[in-house]
This record gives C-alpha cells, sequence and structure tokens, in this order.
C-alpha cells in the first residue's frame, strides 16, 4: 500500500495536471511495470468487489473537476477503477448502464446548472427511460450567499432518484469552502460501498448530509480609487486598492462584495412601509433594525421575477412577471396591514454578492486586493439607472471598511513560468490579464507574453495604459495589440486584431502557448473563438471541423480557458 503522505503528493498532482500529462503518465507507468512483471496480487482490491465506478462533473470555474479528478484518485486506491468524465462529454445513451455513478456539479446564474451540464440535465428531465440499477450520489457545489443555493444539484438528485435511482449517500451541499466536506462525503459513499449488503440512501430526501462551512470573510480597508477614464470618456471604470492582512488569493481569482441600498432610495421605501426603522426583525436567524435590513440585508433595487410574483400573490394584484424594485411595488401596489408587510419579510431575498475579477498578485501587492469596476449604467422608464454593486463601489473613499471573500477560479490559472501566454481581454476584461502580468514580472516568469486590449478610445479608455507601457518597456508584456474601437469610422474590435496577427498567433500555438479570454460572454468571447478558429483553418489548413476539435483539445489540455459574463 502507498504510505498516506506519498499519496496525498500524488492526488495533488492528479488534481492540477493537464489531461496531456495523465495520458503521458499512464504510459509511463504501464511501461514501468510491464518492465517490473509487477503481479496482480499487488493491486489493492476493493472489500465489496465493486469494479468500477463512473464520476461524472459539470463546471463552470474548474472547482467540480478539481474534485472529481481527487475522488478519482482516492476510489483508485481503494481498488475501484473509476471513470473520470466531464458531463460535457458525457454519453447521455449510457446512463441507464450505470450501476454505480457519481455526479459532482455546481450551480450558476438563476439556479442554473453550468453550461457543460445543461445538455446532461435537459437529457434527465425528458421523459421515456428509468435508471432503476442505478446507485448514485450528489454533491453539489455553491454560494450560500445566494437564494438558490445548490440548486442545479438540488434538481439532479431528486430527478435521479425521480427515474428510479438509488442513493448511495444523501446529497451535500457545498460552499465556497468545500474542501472539507466533500472529502468526507466521499469516504462516506467508499464506505457505503464497501459494505457488502451495499445499503442505499433511497429513501433519504435531497437534504444536505453535513452542515455547510461559512466562507472565509476578510475585513478591508480602501487604500485608493482612481476612475481610469480621461476627461470626455462616456464610460466610469475605478482601479480599487483593498488592504487586507493575509488574504489568500492566486491570479485568476475574484472576490465576492456585498453591496450596500442607496440612502435615499432607502428613506422612501422605509416611509411607504410605515413601520418603526428602529423596530427589530429577525432574518436569517439574527436580528436586525428595519434600517439596517433594508440598507444591507435586502434586495430591493432589482427583484427577480420569482419575488415579483410573490409579491403579486402577497397584495392579491395582477402584476406583470418582470423585474421591479421594491419602491416601485410598494408605490403601485401599496401594502394594507403589517401582517402583509412581515409576509413581505419572507419572499425578500438577502443581497447577493458581485463577483470582480482580481487585478493584482500577491507577489507583487502584498497583503493587497485590487480590483477593475466599470460603473454599470442604464436608462429605464427615461430615467438613468446604475447597477447596485458598481455603483456602491465608485462612491468608495480612502479609508472606507469592508468585507469581501476570495472566490477560487481553479480554471483561470496561469501556465508553468516558461510557457508562452497569450491574453485577450477587452474593457475590464484587463483585470486578471494586469494580475497576471505583476505576477510574471514580481517571480521572473521565462514564458512570452502577448496581451490583447481594446476599449472605445486611445485617449479617453486606455485603461491601465503606463503600466502596460512600462510591462513593455522592461520586456514582461512581449507584444501588444490594441484595438479602439470608436477611433476611425469603422468599428475595429480585438478579434479583427487577432485575425490580422493570425500567422503568428497560429505559430504560438503551435509552440504550446496558452490562450486567456476575458469579459463579455456575448458577442465578445463568441466572436474571439470563432475568430480563433478561422486562424486555425487558414493557417493550419485545416476544414472548420478540425479547426473547432482542435479548440476543444486545446480545452480539454487547460490551454484555453475562459473568465466570460
Amino acid at each position: 500500500m502507498i504510505k498516506e503522505s506519498k499519496w496525498k503528493v500524488i492526488e495533488n498532482f492528479i488534481a492540477e495536471a493537464q489531461t496531456e500529462e495523465l495520458i503521458w503518465l499512464n504510459g509511463y507507468l504501464s511501461g514501468l511495470l510491464s518492465n517490473k512483471n509487477v503481479s496482480e496480487k499487488t493491486i489493492p482490491e476493493t472489500k465489496s468487489g465493486l469494479s468500477k465506478i463512473t464520476i461524472a462533473y459539470g463546471t463552470e470555474t474548474g472547482n467540480a473537476k478539481k474534485i472529481a479528478s481527487v475522488f478519482s484518485a482516492k476510489a483508485k486506491k481503494a481498488g475501484i477503477n473509476a471513470k473520470l468524465v466531464d458531463l460535457d462529454q458525457y454519453r447521455l445513451h449510457d446512463l441507464s448502464k450505470e450501476e454505480h455513478f457519481l455526479t459532482i456539479v455546481s450551480t450558476h446564474g438563476d439556479g442554473e446548472p453550468p453550461a457543460a451540464a445543461k445538455k446532461f440535465f435537459n437529457h434527465i428531465h425528458a421523459n421515456g427511460f428509468k435508471l432503476e440499477k442505478m446507485n448514485y450520489g450528489v454533491l453539489a457545489l455553491g454560494d450560500s450567499s445566494y437564494p438558490l443555493f445548490c440548486k442545479a444539484g438540488e434538481q439532479i438528485d431528486l430527478q435521479l432518484n425521480k427515474l428510479g435511482g438509488n442513493r448511495i449517500v444523501p446529497l451535500q451541499k457545498c460552499d465556497v469552502d468545500y474542501e472539507q466536506d466533500a472529502e468526507q462525503w466521499f469516504d462516506e459513499v467508499l464506505n457505503q460501498l464497501s459494505n457488502s449488503s451495499n445499503k442505499t440512501a433511497s429513501n433519504v430526501t435531497g437534504s444536505t448530509s453535513k452542515k455547510t462551512r461559512a466562507k472565509k470573510i476578510y475585513e478591508g480597508r480602501v487604500l485608493s480609487s482612481i476612475n481610469l477614464n480621461d476627461k470626455g470618456s462616456n464610460k466610469e471604470t475605478y482601479h480599487i486598492e483593498i488592504a487586507a492582512e493575509s488574504v489568500d488569493y492566486l491570479p485568476g481569482d475574484a472576490i465576492g462584495i456585498f453591496a450596500e441600498n442607496a440612502l435615499a432610495e432607502v428613506e422612501q421605501i422605509i416611509k411607504l412601509l410605515d413601520v418603526d426603522r428602529n423596530k427589530k426583525f429577525a432574518f436569517r436567524n439574527e436580528e436586525y433594525t428595519l434600517f439596517d435590513l433594508v440598507k444591507n440585508k435586502l434586495e430591493v433595487v432589482y427583484l427577480p421575477e420569482r419575488v415579483v410574483k410573490a409579491y403579486a400573490s402577497l397584495v392579491s394584484q395582477n402584476i406583470p412577471a418582470t423585474r421591479m424594485s421594491l419602491l416601485d411595488l410598494l408605490k403601485i401596489y401599496p401594502l394594507k396591514d403589517f401582517a402583509q408587510f412581515e409576509q413581505l419579510l419572507k419572499i425578500l431575498e438577502p443581497i447577493t454578492p458581485r463577483l470582480y475579477s482580481i487585478s493584482s498578485s500577491p507577489q507583487a501587492h502584498t497583503d493587497e486586493v485590487h480590483i477593475t469596476v466599470a460603473r454599470d449604467k442604464f436608462p429605464l422608464n427615461d430615467e438613468l439607472k446604475y447597477g447596485l454593486c458598481s455603483n456602491y463601489l465608485s462612491q468608495f473613499e480612502v479609508g472606507k471598511e469592508i468585507q469581501f471573500y476570495v472566490h477560487k477560479n481553479s480554471q483561470f490559472r496561469l501556465p508553468e513560468d516558461d510557457n508562452d501566454v497569450i491574453m485577450i481581454g477587452p474593457g475590464t476584461g484587463i483585470a486578471p490579464f494586469r494580475s497576471f502580468l505583476a505576477h510574471r514580472d514580481a517571480t521572473g516568469a521565462n514564458g512570452k507574453n502577448w496581451l490583447f486590449f481594446g476599449d472605445h478610445h486611445f485617449v479617453t479608455d486606455f485603461l491601465y495604459q503606463t503600466e502596460i507601457q512600462n510591462w513593455v518597456e522592461t520586456g514582461v508584456l512581449s507584444k501588444i495589440d490594441l484595438a479602439f474601437s470608436r477611433d476611425q469610422k469603422e468599428k475595429i474590435y480585438v478579434q479583427h486584431k487577432m485575425k490580422k496577427k493570425g500567422k503568428e498567433l497560429y505559430e504560438w500555438l503551435q509552440n504550446g502557448a496558452s490562450v486567456y479570454v476575458c469579459g463579455a460572454k456575448d458577442p465578445m468571447s463568441r466572436d474571439v473563438e470563432n475568430t480563433l478558429a478561422e486562424i486555425i483553418q487558414t493557417h493550419g489548413k485545416k476544414k472548420q471541423e478540425e479547426a473547432f476539435e482542435l479548440i476543444n483539445q486545446l480545452k480539454s489540455e487547460g490551454r484555453y480557458l475562459k473568465d466570460v459574463y
């Protein structure tokens, strides 16, 4: 048997390794074992005689994949042949054949599964098949700050059971600090599987098997807040520096921030409620004054449709199913009495954190974390409105105390120091690449760095211009291509610059460079991917389907990574 200390090293390596590294290692070990003529008796056997298990993951940021890889290694240590598969690549017709099936899935958006798991999610919710021979377990990842915490995992767990599957163990919900709960859950899975009677938990509801752990909250203080856009720009983009002792993050991570509601709107809401602002009420097992609730805890600006629907039922009104503010609801459909107010507190949801990519490096900015925030503004009913959190952050003053947590993103990590990177990040998509460049500068990484950046105007919207120019002069930034879309008659975007440099970009790919994309999902990230496929077609002399196959290969190898929103 392998010693626990050695096995921990192996687990960590598998979790972080890229696909091609694992394939090479598999071949190497196979040859090594063949040469040593190792007998079958040296391979551990599972006590239950269980021969195989499928571990499928659905991930957006990479956490589910990391956990699944660790689980796979543990299963193999126990003598179980573990098949590790991305739900995006899973053959759906195999589902009815599965006898032991584990899935690790995260929740995103409005309680939705990650994009990679939607095909699987839709399939199990279709009619026409049964899973009566399946023993299964679901590990759900999420963020308890959101009202639909681990909703995707809940729905998958319930549906697999509805189709006739038997739970090996109850559903486990994990918060952002998931490692310990996940490990304990899988140990329980192995215990159940090693039990010769193989008792299942099919009669157990889909509740959590253990209490989730709260995320680590950091106390920070604002060091500076600077508008990066020059006079004349129609944009406001703030560079905010926060001091926080021993803050633990890596380039590629984000921080979660809870905004406060605007005081003017809070005062209007309290006036319409006609309730003592100092009276205390219970909310999420804590007591707050009405003022504190409306100011700091309750989402009141952009209520989701489910809350608007619940409010309509409360006041017995036919309200259009659309997003509205609490202030508008109270004005148009006022509450009748205190009893309705108490019911209102039960249907309102907490302020959810907003995630911002970190634009600093722990090696270059000790005990600090920096973010890049575009103040979101838009017209609504002939009135200029602002995004809740970006407006809140834009008004920060030096010295303000702030709380935040770190949101890990293991799927958006820098490669080895000698590897080249291509970074494509228009607008605030520059944020993690400032972190990347600062990190590679501070650590003396040898790999080349190529940045594609764009915005509206060179003069007013070149974010971090001085720092970027300095990185060019010192050689940290090997190449830079800029696309300022409104500086000429025809609009020019980063994908146009990519196409212009297509031959060299393809050469970088052929030499092992990793590609990173950050910024708007639609249309930017899709346009960038389509342009990359065109470049591969043209300069790699490949058909369209072959180009996209290569892009999918880059993704599986961890060489094409996106952080889009």
